[in-house]
């Protein structure tokens, strides 16, 4: 079953790669990638299947291709 995941990413960061688990539930992914030409959602999406333990194929950008806070499908 697919899971909704929203997530403030922190492109360029230097404490990357990394997620941490917000208060309010969301999470927090830092990438040393620049937020240009993608780069930085495709290390997302290879961090955020690293986290979940899914191939990179089964994790989807829903919403928030070119903002901060996105929404990502994990199935």
């Amino acid at each position: 079953m697919a899971e909704l995941v929203s997530i403030r990413v922190k492109p360029g960061s230097r404490k990357g790669p990394l997620v941490e688990r917000r208060d309010d539930g969301t999470l927090t992914v830092y990438v040393r990638e620049p937020a240009v030409d993608g780069k930085a959602n495709t290390a997302v999406i290879r961090l955020l299947a690293e986290h979940f333990g899914v191939p990179p194929s089964r994790v989807e950008l829903v919403s928030g291709g070119t903002a901060r806070q996105k929404r990502f499908r994990i199935a």
